[in-house]
Formats: C-alpha cells, structure tokens, sequence
C-alpha cells in the first residue's frame, strides 16, 4: 500500500490547485452576494423583479451542474474546470457591466454564465478531489469544501467593508473576476490531463448502442458508465441510493442556512438586519472550522459515525433555532448548524467514489455531486412556498426531518464487504 505520508511535488501543486480555486470561487459567489442590494438600487427594480434577475443563476448553476458529468467523462476534469474558469470570469464581468450601465438582461445574462461556471467547476472538482485522496490516503474534500467556506467568509467580508465606503460595484465584481482568472490559469497548468475521462469508444459505444450491457454498473461497481443510460444505472445501486439521500439531506441542510438565515433571525426573531447578516456569517464560519478540522475525525473514527454525529449536531442546531424563543440561544445555536452541516456534502462525495474503479468512481461522484447541488440549489427556495403558509421557522422543520433521516442510513458510508480497499479508505478505519 502507498505510505500515505509520502506525496510528490506534482501531487502537491494539483492538490494546492484545487484548494486555491475553490477558495476564489468562494470569494466570487460571496462578493456578488454581498453587492445584491447595491445592484438592485442600481437596477432600480422592485424586490420581485430582482428574484426574476436572480433566477439566471438557478439556471446556470443547473445547467453546468447536469453537464458537468458527461463532459468529464468525455475531455476529463482538467478542460472542464477551465471552461468554467472562462464562464465564472465571463459572468462576472458581465454582471459588472450590467449593473454599471442599470441593464437588467445583463446582470441576469452575467448570473447565467457565472452559475454555469460554477456548476461545470463544481462537479469536476469534487471528481478531481476524490482523484487526489486516493493518490494521496488522506482526506482532502472536506478541506477542498473548507477553501470554498473560507472564500465565502473573505468575500462577504470584502463585500461589507466596501459596501461601507461605497466602493462601484462593477469595479468591485470586475477585480474579483481578475482575481478568479488568475488563479484559473495556475489551476489549470497544475491539474493533471484525463481525470475521470473515459475513452472515445467506451462513451461512444454507451451513448449510442441500443442494447448496452449495464448490468455490471450495480452493486458490482463495474461495467460501462458512459451515456445517459450509462449514468442512470449507477443508481442501481442500493448504497450509493442511499449515500445520494445523505448528501441531498446535508446539502438542503446548507442551502436552506444560505438561502434564509438572515432572513429567517430578522422575521422569526426579530432581531435587526445587521445582526441577520452578522449570524449568517457565524454560520459561514462555523462552516469553514468544521470542513478544516474534520479530517483528523474522519482518520479516527470513519466516514459512517462522522456524517452520524455531524447529522445529529446540526439537527440540534436547526432544533434551537426553530423552537427556541430567546435570539440570542437561536443565534448560537447556528454554530451547531454550521459545524453539522460541513462535512456531510464532502464526505458522502468521497464515500460514493469509494471502492471503484477510477472510470465507475468518477461516473458515481458525478451522480452523488449532481443530487447534491440540485438539493442545495432547488430545494431550499421551495421552503419560500411553504414559509407563506407556516412562517418561515415552521417550514425549517423539514430541514430537522431531514438531517434526523439522513443519521438513520449513514451505515450506508461503510465500505461494502468485499470491495477493493483504497488507500483513503484504509487511512480511516470505521470504527462503529
């Protein structure tokens, strides 16, 4: 077995790529969420009109997030995370534009390419960050998770103090888009070509036969996975159903936090908009801690009773914050929110590439990161409709549901019986 100490340089500087472009992603998204009021001021729209800008996003994101598999498989990771570099920058500098010369159908057009990129990087990087634990033995997407947290904590950090000293906010977004640019560039030149790409013939021959052999991409893990049919029968497999409920759970954990905290600590709490935003953050904080010091507990104690504890902290968390009637305990209590959140979406990535073959691990990565991103991006706006009829701390009892179901199957995080030891999984014994 590989000594899981011993990684060399070109290791180093693909692993390196990976945390700095994920942290100037995070600088990215904050930043833009940061400057939403200034733009819509800019705008002059009503606050129904912006949501209608903002949807561009939601089909972006979606739209790169659903292609983003295919075209691993077909040009590997390292062409797709540079397209999405072109996309983010692109976006960027568009909804700079767009909100420099009041042009809505900008700003919206800007969202749309920005979240494409984003959906496109996301997908291949979990899909390189699962290449890169097995090279390495050690966990390293819960810290790859932590570098978008930590980017998310710096940009609305950059994004108050210059919202303070009203700093434009094309110039704004457009150094920002200089920023992800270069660090594109250096991700790109220090990303190995073909991770996760399969060759011409297998993707062809999946996409085209009409009487394809898929029956080996069950709970065997072989077989072809190229293809649309090739991608559904990955999830034919019961554990990795499983492992995409878990990941949809944390990730509607996360999303829901992201979509309505402010809002939910200004309307349910009562608190002002500054202390709305100012628990956000902690949230955001919270996030960052728990993906940074979680690997030496996942070394220690297994994927399975990590995501179990991490399930049932941040279900506490969510608890206090609906049922408690003090701010204040509801305001801490988001700590537990954000240190139980984490882990989930990094681990149960990792977990669904576990034991597989580098073409089958990349196909299930894909599948697990796609149900993922679809919950963190689709599913915590539609606690908006439920919140008209509930209010919105009574609609975050689906969350708490949720992470209560999620703890009950995260056996599913075990290494199946029989299945090939890889080096991550062998650096974390599973000890319950």
């Amino acid at each position: 077995m590989k000594n899981p100490q011993v990684v060399d340089a070109a290791t180093r500087r693909w692993r390196a790529a990976l945390f700095l472009f994920m942290l100037a992603t995070g600088v990215s998204m904050a930043s833009w969420v940061a400057r939403t009021p200034a733009v819509r001021d800019a705008l002059e729209v009503s606050t129904g009109a912006m949501g209608l800008v903002l949807f561009g996003l939601s089909i972006g994101s979606m739209a790169g997030v659903l292609a983003s598999g295919g075209l691993v498989r077909r040009h590997g990771g390292r062409l797709v995370i540079a397209l999405g570099a072109v996309l983010l920058v692109a976006g960027l500098l568009v909804i700079a534009g767009g909100a420099a010369l009041e042009v809505s159908g900008g700003v919206f057009g800007g969202l749309a390419l920005f979240g494409a990129g984003m959906g496109l990087a996301e997908v291949a990087f979990n899909i390189e960050g699962a290449a890169v634990e097995r090279t390495v033995g050690r966990p390293v997407l819960p810290v790859l998770h932590g570098c978008f947290s930590l980017g998310t904590v710096v940009g609305a950090l950059l994004g108050m103090g210059l919202t303070a000293v009203r700093f434009p906010v094309g110039w704004h977004l457009a150094a920002v888009a200089l920023a992800v640019a270069a660090a594109g560039v250096w991700t790109v030149r220090a990303v190995p070509a073909g991770t996760g790409r399969e060759s011409a013939v297998t993707v062809d021959a999946a996409d085209t036969a009409d009487t394809a052999d898929t029956a080996g991409s069950g709970a065997g893990g072989g077989g072809r996975t190229g293809g649309v049919r090739g991608q559904l029968a990955v999830w034919r497999d019961r554990r990795l159903v499983l492992i995409g409920l878990i990941v949809l759970a944390m990730a509607f954990a996360e999303g829901s936090a992201n979509d309505w905290l402010p809002l939910l600590m200004v309307d349910g709490h009562g608190t002002g908009a500054t202390a709305g935003s100012l628990t956000f953050m902690l949230f955001a904080v919270a996030m960052t801690t728990g993906r940074f010091t979680g690997g030496p507990l996942l070394v220690r104690y297994g994927p399975a009773a990590v995501v179990r504890a991490s399930a049932v902290v941040a279900a506490v968390g969510v608890a206090l914050v609906i049922f408690s009637d003090s701010a204040l305990l509801a305001g801490a209590a988001v700590v537990l929110w954000g240190l139980g959140a984490s882990l989930g979406f990094p681990v149960t990535i990792s977990a669904a590439g576990e034991g597989a073959g580098p073409g089958d691990a990349s196909a299930r990565v894909a599948a697990v990161s796609t149900a993922g991103y679809a919950a963190f991006l689709v599913g915590p706006p539609s606690l908006g409709f439920l919140a008209d009829h509930v209010g919105l701390r009574n609609a975050m009892v689906v969350v708490l549901v949720l992470l209560g179901g999620a703890a009950l199957i995260t056996g599913a995080l075990r290494r199946r019986p029989g299945a090939p030891v890889s080096e991550v999984t062998a650096s974390q014994p599973d000890l319950v």
